[in-house]
């Protein structure tokens, strides 16, 4: 069986892979996902966002950028900003029962809130988890390309109970500068790493093994050159999989990070 998602360009593939069973822990554990909710108009965003750079350095991090729009109202609308992701962090403030959202925010593993510049909390939240998931079990996320698509394997569950988890997928921007000539951060360079730039949900996964098929033209345009898959409980819930893939511009072959 297959249903196209008209609004991604996906194709989901569903017969013939309920018998593929989830292996269980790897022997490198699953990324923490660290989701940083920033804006170009907030003076106490940049060093949490050289913080997202460091952190995407690690192989068991993924780091992702999210700029929100709510902020413009300060004197500089940010160029990078969408209201995927204002609504992602609003989504987040809910399930979490907080009063509010601002900046630098940073949702670990959709379980985590810390502030985004405390450079030692977000640190010691990251290693934690890393920590922690070592010794969960995960659902390992599979990316690959395929005849100029990028596949997406989600495996079945380990057990018969029921699953139940949202599949996002997000096209990112490996690395933005942003020169700001107004507001806060006037006459300010600004670097971003990881920048979610399209941010999509496609579907849902119920504990039986499917595939994706998401294609590279989509992910190569504009200025997004990566994607990252997350697999999360009840919307924005607990990540119980991810898996990031770089898509080179200037090359039709996806390369893992």
């Amino acid at each position: 069986m297959r249903v196209r998602f008209l609004g991604l360009g996906l194709t989901l593939v569903a017969a013939g892979l309920a018998t593929q069973a989830w292996a269980g822990p790897s022997h490198a554990p699953r990324p923490v996902v660290v989701e940083l909710f920033t804006s170009q108009g907030c003076s106490d965003c940049p060093p949490a966002d050289h913080i997202v750079t460091e952190l995407a350095r690690r192989k068991d991090v993924i780091a992702l950028s999210f700029p929100i729009t709510y902020w413009d109202m300060l004197g500089w609308k940010d160029t990078l900003a969408t209201d995927g992701n204002t609504k992602r962090q609003k989504a987040y403030a809910r399930t979490m029962k907080r009063s509010g959202i601002y900046t630098p925010q940073m949702i670990i593993d959709g379980r985590l809130d810390v502030v985004g510049n405390q450079r030692e909390h977000v640190l010691a939240a990251v290693n934690l988890r890393t920590t922690e998931a070592a010794h969960e079990e995960a659902v390992e996320i599979r990316l690959d390309t395929v005849g100029g698509r990028v596949e997406i394997t989600i495996p079945a569950a380990r057990t018969k109970a029921k699953q139940y988890a949202t599949i996002w997928v997000m096209r990112t921007q490996s690395q933005a500068g942003v020169k700001v000539d107004r507001g806060e951060n006037r006459n300010h360079q600004l670097v971003y790493t990881n920048v979610v730039r399209d941010l999509q949900r496609a579907g849902e996964w119920t504990g039986e093994a499917m595939k994706i098929d998401l294609p590279v033209s989509s992910a190569t345009a504009k200025h997004e050159d990566g994607i990252v898959v997350i697999l999360q409980a009840e919307d924005y819930g607990r990540v119980i999989g991810a898996a990031a893939l770089r898509v080179p511009k200037d090359s039709r072959v996806a390369a893992p990070r």
